[in-house]
């Protein structure tokens, strides 16, 4: 046979691609040759042909399944479209063959050879025509492919400093985009949206914005701040929460009274607290007062003497988020007989009630200030002035007046 096959054989080869081999093994297979007297004529191991005929992965199970590969011919579609896939895109155009019936050919979404199309087709603009050269096209497709890409705002020093001015006069990200769309309605390169301008400032390495600008933002830092998932949030106290899905139906209806929904309101530097309670059904404010602190201890205690004035048909539950001050929930409800329910993690709605009661008392108890200052009288005399104004939810009545409406049926 005039095929000369790995001369010099005792000399080691490396890892050069078997390229005249396989061919030659394919040959002789076709021929009628079995593929254990393929091997031993090419000179191959009966692994190495027993991978070119079934693929690399090829096992005992499926080898009967694993097609047979020629030298050259494609092994399934790549994710990417291919020079031979652009010349056939080109070809049947040229026959006039419709997208469906060329993506069909391929194998492809319509949508992938309808986007090929368009994205790197040639635009002669002076005749209002186009053509598909798919060499051309190839070579767009290259110049595209390589990561990572150049930034929209780097590219354009008319963008970068129209983008850094506002920044410096402490606009938001957003509010940039809108002022760039106002300003530039036809020139869509000029239009990016927030968080193209938030990667400039985050992303390291980036250099489209300058580092100092992070601080123009209303959060004042320079780079993300990771958040996990509520679902993904670690349990906040030893003893088991119960939670609000548990909750008697009753109090969700706001039927019957006796549920309270609590939180508290932080002073200044973090240093002082007012514990508030709002009733459901009658929404009826009681004010906690904390001169020590919020400590679970102090919170627990302080909650358990106040509510230990109300009668105890009034003492049915209490809903609480999950702030670190509602640790001793299970000795609280030991105390007062009164079930503690814990809102889903950044989920405030879950008590309506006494989030915006919480923002009527910011009138009196502004943020920023020492909340310490107020005495336990003026905490009962801003309470009885809420509880005290008509409410549009009660039908303009008060809450002492619902409340007593309530108790008198």
């Amino acid at each position: 046979m005039d095929f000369k096959i790995r001369e010099n054989r005792d000399k080691p080869q490396g890892r050069r691609p078997l390229v005249r081999e396989r061919e030659e093994y394919f040959r002789l297979m076709d021929q009628g040759l079995s593929s254990r007297e393929a091997c031993r004529v090419v000179g191959i191991n009966r692994r190495t042909g027993k991978k070119w005929r079934n693929g690399q992965g090829a096992t005992a199970w499926n080898k009967a399944k694993a097609p047979v590969r020629r030298p050259g011919a494609q092994e399934g579609p790549s994710r990417y479209l291919g020079e031979a896939d652009r010349i056939h895109i080109a070809d049947r155009l040229r026959e006039k063959a419709s997208v469906r019936q060329i993506a069909a050919e391929l194998g492809r979404s319509p949508s992938t050879v309808s986007r090929e199309i368009r994205r790197n087709r040639t635009v002669l603009e002076k005749y209002n025509r186009w053509y598909y050269r798919p060499h051309a096209a190839q070579v767009r497709a290259d110049a595209r492919r390589p990561r990572p890409k150049p930034g929209k705002i780097g590219q354009d020093s008319q963008l970068r400093e129209f983008i850094q001015h506002h920044l410096n006069k402490r606009w938001s990200p957003e509010q940039i985009c809108q002022a760039l769309r106002t300003a530039f309605p036809d020139r869509p390169e000029m239009h990016v949206c927030h968080e193209t301008i938030y990667q400039a400032l985050y992303v390291q390495g980036r250099g489209e914005l300058r580092r100092e600008l992070a601080r123009a933002l209303r959060t004042g830092r320079a780079r993300r701040k990771p958040r996990r998932q509520a679902q993904q949030r670690q349990p906040r106290f030893s003893t088991p929460m119960v939670m609000i899905s548990d909750r008697p139906a009753e109090a969700s209806d706001r039927a019957v009274p006796g549920h309270w929904e609590g939180d508290l309101i932080i002073g200044k530097d973090n240093g002082s607290a007012i514990g508030t309670l709002v009733e459901r059904a009658t929404r009826y404010v009681m004010l906690v007062h904390l001169p020590e602190g919020r400590s679970p201890d102090l919170v627990r205690d302080a909650l358990a003497e106040t509510v230990t004035t109300l009668p105890a048909h009034l003492r049915r539950s209490l809903t609480w988020d999950q702030g670190s001050e509602m640790s001793r929930h299970h000795e609280f409800t030991l105390a007062t007989d009164i079930p503690v329910y814990f809102c889903d993690p950044a989920s405030p709605w879950q008590r309506g009630s006494n989030e915006n009661t919480n923002g009527l008392l910011r009138q009196y108890f502004p943020k920023g200030t020492d909340l310490r200052q107020h005495s336990r009288e003026h905490l009962d005399h801003v309470a009885a002035e809420l509880n005290s104004r008509p409410r549009k939810t009660l039908g303009w009545e008060t809450p002492a007046e619902r409340l007593h409406t309530l108790l008198a049926a």
